[in-house]
């Protein structure tokens, strides 16, 4: 994996977080809040672990340790979500365009939630945070079917598609 390989994986993950969050927007506080069956009790909760844990990942690569993710109930509605969610992104972008990449092979030593220690190489961490982002948006679109509401592609491949100029869905 290069460094324009990251950059490209990083750009489909904020595309596809946008489409999962637009998928969001006809649903009422009441639905973005209720309590369904998944990882996360709602909407709201599954928003919240994938945008916390990628505050997390940047915070990691950045020396610190945050003990906590951010709660989904200091997020009164979806707007307020977006608005936190649109500076972790640009965090992320800033870091994975910017000269601090650097190498992809050094390896990132960080105390997880429990004070467990981990090392791994920044590529391997890089890759899981967008494969776990990944996941817990798949995990969205069955909730939003669940509510009855249309949620959109965040498919790779759709990716590609829209970056070709294609109709999307």
């Amino acid at each position: 994996m290069t460094a324009e390989d990251v950059r490209k994986l990083y750009a489909f993950n904020a595309w596809a977080n946008h489409r999962v969050l637009d998928s969001c927007q006809p649903l009422s506080n009441e639905q973005f809040t209720r309590t369904l069956a998944s990882s996360f009790s709602s909407v709201r909760d599954t928003l919240a672990h994938i945008m916390g844990c990628e505050w997390l990942y940047f915070e990691r690569w950045h020396g610190r340790f945050p003990t906590a993710l951010l709660p989904g109930e200091s997020f009164a509605d979806l707007a307020a979500m977006r608005a936190r969610w649109k500076k972790i992104e640009s965090d992320l972008l800033d870091y994975v365009n910017g000269p601090g990449l650097g190498d992809l092979a050094r390896v990132f030593e960080y105390r997880n939630m429990k004070g467990n220690t981990f090392a791994y190489p920044l590529q391997a961490m890089l890759q899981h945070m967008v494969n776990h982002s990944t996941y817990h948006r798949g995990q969205v679109t069955t909730l939003l079917r669940q509510l009855g509401a249309q949620p959109r592609s965040t498919d790779l491949l759709r990716y590609y598609d829209f970056l070709a100029g294609m109709p999307e869905d």
